[in-house]
């Protein structure tokens, strides 16, 4: 929600209009940030500019899902107070820290999907530079 303001409460129909508007708002501009990452990396594999495997790029998109979720987390549930992950339930600030613990769950999880992706495209990019051996044997 963007919070309690006098023209419209969060205790109103009307104010929870306008607090569900702007939340939507907020999460279609996230996902139109997503798909421009995304596509300017396709772009980027299909000039050869950027050859990530896809453990690689999903992995990345994991930390920024999470790291979002954190700063979102600890900014707005908690230091701001300007809502909570469920603020209709009997104790809304376990669901808040349930969000965080999904959050580093999500970085920790994508940081290491990526490592695995960058350890394939070094152990590829090796594999393209090493000469090719040569059997000296008669074939």
């Amino acid at each position: 929600m963007v919070s309690h303001v006098e023209d419209y409460p969060t205790d109103t129909v009307a104010g929870l209009e306008v607090n569900t508007l702007a939340d939507g708002l907020f999460h279609v501009a996230t996902w139109i940030f997503l798909l421009a990452g995304s596509i300017t990396a396709i772009t980027a594999w299909r000039q050869g500019r950027l050859a990530p495997s896809w453990s690689f790029h999903v992995g990345l998109v994991l930390v920024g899902w999470g790291v979002f979720n954190l700063v979102e987390g600890i900014v707005d549930h908690h230091l701001l107070g300007i809502h909570h992950v469920r603020d209709d339930a009997g104790s809304p600030s376990s669901w808040d820290v349930a969000f965080l613990v999904f959050g580093a769950l999500l970085v920790v999880g994508g940081w290491l999907l990526h490592q695995c992706g960058l350890a394939a495209m070094e152990r590829q990019r090796a594999e393209s530079s090493a000469p090719a051996s040569v059997d000296p044997r008669p074939h």
